[in-house]
């Protein structure tokens, strides 16, 4: 397997994009100038021909966005920012498609071209998780390549739109992780993402608790933005800091057990029925103190145990109803029919999107109808099969591993609190998976619109790996490359 990543990367270096970036190195001071002046003299004229007072008021946002673009080439986090603070941009276009989305993709976009142009190499971070993630991907295309097939004669795949869609989480999902380990070179640049985030995330808890203030969070975080992945990371970055930053004044711990306070108090009073706000998060709060303090890990294990027995009752009532239109009993009949479904092609699953179309083959308690597997694991296995899901394992496993190994090698204060932080996420993360698609969402569940949550985990954990390059890789020789 390694071979294989190894020949694929020296053919990507040495044949596909060998002449291109070489043409484009080369000739850039050619082509660039009259690229720009065609370009301009195009878009005015297709402005002057639609004549639409909507289409003129690009004319105003078109030097803001030159400017951003700039501004990400010169200082990559601030794209990094800016994506974290596009949650909070209440656009969204077909099948829930987004800010986030589209910085993403922009995002990427730029650090390819980086490579190719001004490095002229692929440059990738030599850390555990990456190998994993890349074979992820390579799984992912394969299964879109052959979900083109015709499994079922009776039914078709879904449209062509909706499995690019979905592909492009995988592709958007795993880039954010690499640009997040590739882009973040400073602790200060992770730490001021962390407090955006915390802050932006504390307006919204805010919205929750205060009436008037309401009418506006919800205005703005619409269409996914609070997904459960929102909340895993909201309590695993306040609680690790609050907890674990002794660097931090006492003045901003306490702020910021106040954040992770509120928004327990939320997830749980509030959202009680909803199981994805709370026990993630709560999943990620023990994984936070085996790590740290494994003694206070047994103690809050056990006294996790002992109100689970006291609470049996409710915790199987918003188990069994929630805020899912299907049962504990109909989701396991809806796993089952999913696997059956997937048996056509267990290694690589029916690709991106399809199995949703083929699901009114296999009446659901007598109705023939569409239907999701609302698993996260499930969805990986009919989507990408038992490739994509080993794959996904592997990357969250070594993620883990890489965030135990890093939180005794870091130096104490942000960069420790955020290595049992990640520690954390990835617990609440992987739980998060077994209730729903929050981490690579669905098309036709959590669809696009839940990107804006999801990318929270592949960007924060990106960071992580961004920790383990500052602190314990040699400067020159932190890559694989040819």
């Amino acid at each position: 397997m390694i071979n294989l990543f190894l020949s694929i990367e020296s053919i990507i270096n040495d044949s596909i994009l060998s002449f291109p970036r070489r043409w484009l190195s080369q000739s850039m001071h050619v082509w660039l100038r009259p690229l720009i002046v065609v370009g301009i003299l195009l878009f005015s004229a297709v402005l002057a021909y639609m004549g639409s007072p909507s289409h003129l008021q690009l004319i105003l946002v078109l030097p803001l966005g030159i400017g951003a673009v700039l501004l990400f080439i010169r200082w990559p986090p601030l794209g990094l920012m800016a994506l974290i603070g596009s949650i909070a941009i209440p656009i969204s276009g077909p099948s829930n498609s987004n800010a986030t989305l589209g910085l993403a993709a922009l995002l990427i976009g730029l650090w390819i071209m980086d490579m190719m142009v001004r490095q002229q190499k692929i440059q990738l971070p030599s850390s555990l998780p990456v190998r994993p993630l890349i074979f992820l991907v390579i799984v992912a295309v394969l299964a879109f390549s052959i979900g083109q097939l015709p499994w079922y004669t009776f039914a078709q795949p879904a449209p062509l739109g909706a499995q690019l869609g979905g592909l492009s989480l995988y592709l958007f999902s795993a880039g954010l992780f690499l640009i997040g380990a590739s882009q973040i070179h400073e602790v200060r640049w992770l730490e001021w993402l962390t407090w955006f985030f915390l802050a932006l995330g504390s307006f919204y808890i805010a919205g929750r608790i205060l009436p008037k203030l309401d009418q506006l969070t919800e205005r703005l975080f619409t269409a996914g933005a609070t997904g459960s992945i929102f909340w895993v990371w909201m309590i695993a970055l306040s609680f690790s800091q609050a907890a674990f930053n002794r660097r931090l004044s006492l003045h901003w711990r306490a702020v910021l057990g106040g954040i992770m306070m509120a928004t327990l108090y939320v997830a749980l009073r509030q959202g009680w029925e909803w199981n994805s706000g709370w026990v993630p998060p709560l999943a990620a709060i023990g994984a936070i103190l085996w790590a740290a303090t494994p003694r206070l890990g047994i103690l809050a294990t056990f006294v996790g145990m002992i109100g689970g027995v006291v609470k049996s009752q409710k915790l199987i009532a918003a188990i069994m109803v929630g805020d899912n239109s299907y049962s504990l009993g109909t989701r396991v009949d809806a796993w089952k029919i999913v696997w059956e479904i997937a048996k056509v092609n267990p290694i690589l699953g029916l690709g991106p999107a399809n199995y949703h179309w083929y699901t009114p083959l296999f009446p659901i308690r007598g109705w023939a109808v569409k239907f999701n597997s609302h698993s996260q694991y499930v969805d990986l296995i009919a989507q990408t099969g038992i490739l994509g899901l080993a794959c996904f394992l592997w990357f969250f496993g070594a993620v883990g591993w890489l965030g135990w190994q890093l939180r005794q090698r870091v130096p104490d204060g942000f960069a420790r609190a955020y290595a049992y932080g990640a520690i954390g996420g990835v617990a609440g993360t992987l739980t998060a998976a077994a209730f729903g698609d929050w981490v690579i969402p669905f098309f036709y569940n959590i669809n696009l619109g839940g990107f804006r949550a999801s990318m929270l985990s592949w960007l924060f954990l990106g960071g992580l790996v961004a920790l383990e390059q500052m602190y314990c890789c040699p400067t020159e020789k932190n890559a694989i490359t040819k």
